[in-house]
């Protein structure tokens, strides 16, 4: 009954929004020129937040009157959260960090470095040793990159990068670099949503079609749920830090590597693109029937999107096929199957200053009768197709400063679901102030978000920019 008049405030906050108009945020990070022909085309006016092809900087506009120099910039934040329900397996605090990011930038003509650091404390993890991979310690190096321009129609970055491609909004299926699953169900700012990789990168330019290439030599996973700030059903209860993931994790320099492709053009207005992937699964997708640990099956991925202005609005589409290397039969009842992923989603200006979308999204497993029959006896039979829809609502007031958010995943075939409000508003050109929540609700605990259900957290956060 509490979710549920949880859930009726937060549509009610919503239907307030459309009532205030003001002015739309025009902020971003400026990006390097590239050629004509690489160039996205233009979005309808209101529908440029969250679209950029690189993920957006952490930092504020610079304020007048610095005193850095102009290569260092960063932030300092403080941000706490608490969970709604009691957890007997975590914390009842869900994050209490402090953060400094120091961020360097010095470019020239055919030569550019970039560093990000963040610098942090947290006591809800009992370890504060520093694991790069993982991003756990005091220390996660989220960039430390050279980009190179030895031609006019080339780009090389090597080193650690983060790296984005695809059309969905908070929706993935050709993206697949590493995602930090955690920081985006404690409260974390979006932007810890993508997680570092150590690739090198090379971008080709033509008038014809533009080609990216990264190679990842050794294999960088997500940071997935493992139990230490988040609990999860792990396949018969909900466990949390009682029982920790332990995955086998490929990491065998130039043996475990990862490929990925994006071969991408415009037509017309709008940009078509094709994609290929060969690694693993980014998070576990098996079990090792001998030592019970979960591992990394191999997968290739292949698909394609488009995307471009329908209406008065954005529309995009997307697909991929997961081949499961491991299991191109379906009848390893330890390795997950191959699937087939698509997505459709349209963001419109619905009035000044609000912006909307919608987004439906299906995974279909394949050889499903392989599977059904080769099923433990007991063990529980996931469905064949999973769908998902998600809204989104942008409300931006008093004079830019002030957004306020709403982000909904529904899940019919699960009958699950996960809100995510947000308030940010802009003090000044230093100070950002920010609360939100995560909210799980579901009818059965081995859904993949109703498992989350005793986290349901709300948290808050003060950053000052320099």
């Amino acid at each position: 009954m509490k979710q549920r008049m949880m859930i009726g405030g937060m549509l009610a906050a919503c239907a307030a929004w459309a009532q205030e108009p003001a002015l739309p945020a025009g902020l971003g990070a400026l990006a390097a020129p590239a050629p004509a022909a690489s160039a996205e085309p233009a979005l309808p006016q209101g529908l440029d937040l969250g679209m950029s092809a690189e993920p957006p900087q952490a930092t504020l506009a610079q304020p007048r009157g610095r005193v850095l120099p102009e290569e260092l910039s960063g932030f300092w934040e403080m941000r706490g959260g608490v969970r709604l329900q009691d957890d007997p397996h975590e914390k009842t605090a869900s994050i209490g960090e402090t953060r400094l990011q120091v961020q360097f930038d010095k470019a020239a003509d055919r030569a550019a470095v970039k560093v990000v650091a963040d610098f942090l404390y947290d006591p809800v993890l009992n370890d504060h040793r520093v694991d790069l991979e993982s991003g756990d310690g005091w220390l996660d190096l989220r960039q430390a990159n050279l980009l190179l321009r030895p031609a006019p129609f080339m780009d090389v970055k090597l080193g650690r990068q983060i790296n984005t491609w695809g059309t969905g909004d908070l929706l993935f299926i050709n993206d697949l670099f590493p995602k930090d699953w955690n920081a985006y169900f404690i409260g974390r700012d979006d932007d810890y949503l993508k997680a570092p990789s150590d690739a090198a990168k090379v971008s080709l330019f033509s008038e014809a079609v533009n080609l990216d290439i990264v190679y990842t030599p050794r294999f960088d996973s997500d940071r997935y749920i493992d139990g230490r700030r988040i609990s999860y059903w792990n396949s018969q209860r909900r466990a949390g830090r009682d029982a920790t993931v332990d995955a086998d994790k490929p990491d065998g320099w130039f043996r475990d590597d990862e490929w990925a492709a994006r071969l991408y053009r415009n037509i017309g207005v709008y940009e078509a693109a094709a994609y290929a992937y060969d690694g693993f699964w980014k998070s576990p997708g098996g079990t090792d029937a001998a030592t019970g640990r979960m591992i990394f099956p191999r997968l290739q991925v292949f698909g394609g999107s488009m995307r471009g202005p329908l209406g008065r609005g954005l529309f995009n589409l997307e697909g991929g096929w997961y081949r499961s290397a491991d299991d191109l039969s379906g009848d390893d009842p330890f390795v997950r199957n191959s699937e087939t992923r698509l997505l459709a989603g349209y963001e419109q200006e619905l009035m000044q200053n609000l912006t909307g979308g919608v987004q439906y999204y299906v995974e279909s497993m394949n050889d499903y009768g392989a599977y059904r029959r080769t099923l433990p006896p007991g063990a529980r039979a996931a469905d064949e197709h999973r769908q998902v829809v998600t809204f989104r609502l942008t409300r931006l007031l008093m004079n830019q400063n002030l957004r306020v958010g709403m982000f909904v995943y529904y899940s019919p075939t699960d009958s699950d679901m996960y809100l995510r409000p947000n308030v940010n508003y802009k003090v000044d050109d230093h100070w950002i102030v920010e609360v939100g929540g995560n909210v799980f609700i579901g009818r059965d605990d081995h859904t993949f978000f109703g498992q989350f259900e005793r986290n349901n957290n709300v948290y808050a956060s003060v950053r000052y920019g320099f």
